[in-house]
């Protein structure tokens, strides 16, 4: 059965996330978006851990529900930011734990909680190496799945270009044999990382890492199994039997490009390098994007497919592709209304942007907006790419629609 998984999401524990995203807020929108298996997020909050205690019951191998509710699967999850020194550097590195129990959490809660503060943040900021980090959930629970999160951004990655590793290696040492999946984020897909010969037997995976509710399915992974199931997915990892993936436009993602927020300065790889990475209005350094970064560490050509490599489809949000067709903002009241009366006749979200054909989509969603999906379905899309922290800007039509009513098209 196809089972469609947003496991790299944070709950109202962490900083700057909506208060929405609660034990039952999550599992409505997952079913809204269509999807199947959803992380926690955030399991390393006692609060946060003590609340889904209490309301989730087990539901499965690994996987658990909402007590009396609908929606859907949970997995627990959560991220955890390591800051240390290594190799006469600082190091930043964000890491997602999946574990297949409450015990497990509770466990490795409580070892974690002798390093650092868990209450301060959803996201705990520990000093310690990711290797050792490895090392404690996996002493503490073998079964744990250990993925690096947004691989390739500057500032919190394994391979981020400010406070990075050239290699898995350097970073999780003798533990990187227990790294089998790696998130490549909103600002590089999967066709980036297969320019690394070095990660043809790692699974690429790609999640939301939401911090509102809405954002959910933003990237997630698919997968075939026979059952929802913690452990089915662990094998599917270990084993590259990925189904595919959702990804944003990689150009979307707010670290795409190198550049300098500041001066409003946006270069590609060439052109940094013609600037000896400095700013060209300031001269300060620039910050180095993802594409600079995977083409520093690439050893191979842009094109590459790998044997074991997984398929993968672009998605633009569907409140996007609404606020283009109305000519309005995403988080106007209209989008909102015409969004929810697409999802009350359409099973989701999901449905809505890779499912339907869009003769069948036309019966039951305005013209303009079926054109805006079939638009992001082929790419045929104008983007202006991120940089520096600024998400980069998907324009669908060359001249979006008037604000005017939707029956007009």
């Amino acid at each position: 059965m196809r089972i469609i998984t947003d496991l790299h999401l944070h709950s109202k524990y962490s900083r700057a996330t909506s208060p929405k995203l609660d034990h039952t807020g999550i599992a409505y929108w997952a079913k809204v978006k269509g999807i199947d298996i959803v992380g926690t997020g955030d399991f390393t909050h006692p609060l946060w851990l003590s609340q889904l205690k209490q309301n989730l019951t087990e539901a499965g191998e690994g996987v658990y529900k909402v007590k009396e509710g609908e929606g859907a699967f949970y997995i627990l999850s959560a991220e955890i930011s390591c800051i240390y020194s290594q190799g006469g550097r600082v190091r930043k590195i964000h890491t997602i734990v999946l574990v297949p129990s409450f015990a497990a959490a509770e466990k490795i809660v409580a070892k974690l909680s002798i390093i650092g503060n868990l209450y301060a943040d959803g996201r705990p900021i520990l000093g310690l190496s990711a290797r050792d980090l490895a090392s404690y959930v996996l002493d503490l629970e073998p079964k744990s799945i250990i993925i690096p999160a947004h691989a390739w951004t500057p500032h919190f990655s394994v391979f981020g270009s400010q406070s990075g590793f050239d290699s898995l290696e350097e970073c999780f040492g003798e533990n990187t044999k227990h790294i089998f999946a790696l998130e490549t984020g909103l600002s590089s897909d999967p066709e980036m990382n297969w320019r690394l010969t070095a990660l043809d037997e790692i699974s690429l995976v790609s999640f939301s890492d939401s911090h509102s509710p809405a954002n959910l399915l933003r990237e997630a992974t698919v997968f075939e199994l026979k059952k929802p199931s913690f452990f089915e997915i662990s094998e599917a990892l270990k084993n590259h039997q990925v189904a595919y993936t959702l990804e944003f436009y990689p150009e979307e993602g707010k670290y795409h490009l190198d550049g300098h927020r500041k001066c409003g300065v946006r270069l590609e790889p060439l052109e940094s390098r013609k600037n000896k990475n400095l700013c060209p209005v300031c001269q300060r350094p620039l910050t180095i994007g993802v594409q600079n970064r995977v083409e520093e560490l690439a050893d191979r050509p842009f094109g590459f497919k790998p044997p074991k490599a997984a398929p993968f489809k672009k998605l633009v949000q569907l409140t996007k592709i609404i606020a283009e067709a109305i000519g309005v903002g995403a988080g106007s009241k209209k989008v909102e209304r015409e969004y929810q009366k697409i999802i009350q006749q359409v099973k989701s979200e999901f449905a809505v942007l890779v499912d339907l054909s869009l003769e069948d989509l036309s019966k039951i969603v305005e013209p303009k907006i079926v054109e805006g999906i079939k638009r992001t379905r082929e790419g045929d899309l104008i983007i202006e790419p991120g940089f520096d922290g600024e998400f980069g800007k998907v324009k669908i039509f060359d001249n979006p629609a008037p604000e005017k009513p939707l029956g007009l098209f």
